[in-house]
């Protein structure tokens, strides 16, 4: 049976249409191809050029500070925790290193940390009065957001303590975090079949009934033991400054301004600050855990990168 001509024609517009539309998908498909290649190397080039950049910048600082008069800074920064960069494995070498350093006039502990094990902080102020003793120079903190609990445990080693009105310090106590799940357990009809040797073995457990015996030992015998050891290092290392009173040692903290009355820090002052007027000395060296070369390419490539982006952006406008 023969089609008609004008099915002929709307088939043939049809073939056309889906020809047409074969070809502008196909032609999309190769643009956007394209672009994206494109947007990779680009991606690559800014990669690239962000990381140069910043090998420079550690060649540069490297041999800036070789053999000049500088301030040392070491900086604290985050809790302060065995294991981690914040611990006495890792500042106190390098604590070594900025005191024993024939350029370096004055050690700056940069502290910005609401604290931590007060084992790891122990370590550190011990450190940092050896070396004091040892190489007769001087050692300032200065405290940025926050220097509480731990963080105020090793600065009360160093010669004087500089906050901003501002920062948070103090916070001179002693805690352990527990719960207890029982009351819900039963609830929910769910039973504890833990077992133990020693009757207090499980004092702390959350899946236990509350063992009050355990925890008044665990209070007295480690808590208020640790807490006095804390308030003897803070009283050793401000001596006449600190105005006690009830609240000193009661966990509390003071903002900046506050704390210089109570003799829990000296002065408001910054790290600039200290190491031209107290110092006398502009150029400032941070003494940092040594990193491969990938940790210091990749280290803060994320916020360099988004920085200079957002840099970029605002110059189009």
């Amino acid at each position: 049976m023969e089609q008609s001509p004008e099915n002929n024609n709307n088939n043939f517009e049809r073939l056309a249409l889906a020809v047409e539309s074969l070809v502008k998908q196909e032609r999309w498909t190769r643009r956007f191809a394209n672009f994206l290649k494109l947007a990779i190397a680009a991606y690559v080039i800014f990669f690239i050029y962000i990381a140069v950049q910043k090998f420079n910048t550690i060649e540069n600082n490297t041999t800036s500070a070789e053999g000049k008069k500088h301030v040392a800074v070491v900086n604290i920064e985050g809790p302060i925790v065995p294991g981690t960069k914040v611990s006495a494995e890792v500042i106190n070498p390098l604590l070594e290193k900025a005191f024993r350093n024939d350029s370096s006039s004055a050690v700056i502990i940069k502290a910005n940390s609401p604290g931590g094990s007060p084992v790891q902080s122990a370590m550190i102020n011990d450190e940092i009065i050896r070396l004091k003793a040892l190489y007769k120079k001087p050692v300032y903190v200065v405290v940025e957001d926050i220097c509480a609990s731990g963080c105020y445990y090793i600065a009360v080693a160093a010669d004087k303590i500089y906050a901003d009105k501002g920062s948070m310090v103090g916070s001179i106590g002693v805690r352990m975090d527990t719960f207890g799940l029982t009351g819900l357990m039963d609830k929910l009809g769910i039973e504890n079949r833990s077992m133990h040797a020693g009757n207090h073995k499980a004092f702390i457990d959350p899946f236990s009934a509350k063992d009050e015996e355990g925890r008044k030992f665990f209070q007295q015998m480690v808590l208020e033991k640790t807490h006095q050891q804390f308030i003897a290092t803070v009283r050793a290392g401000r001596g006449d400054r600190l105005q006690e009173t009830p609240e000193t040692f009661s966990g509390l903290v003071w903002l900046g301004e506050d704390a210089v009355k109570n003799g829990l820090i000296d002065e408001l002052n910054t790290i600039g600050g200290v190491a031209r007027d107290i110092v006398g000395v502009d150029n400032i060296n941070v003494y940092s855990p040594k990193k491969s070369f990938m940790e210091e390419i990749m280290g803060d490539i994320t916020s360099q990168t988004s920085a200079k982006l957002a840099l970029m952006l605002s110059s189009m406008r």
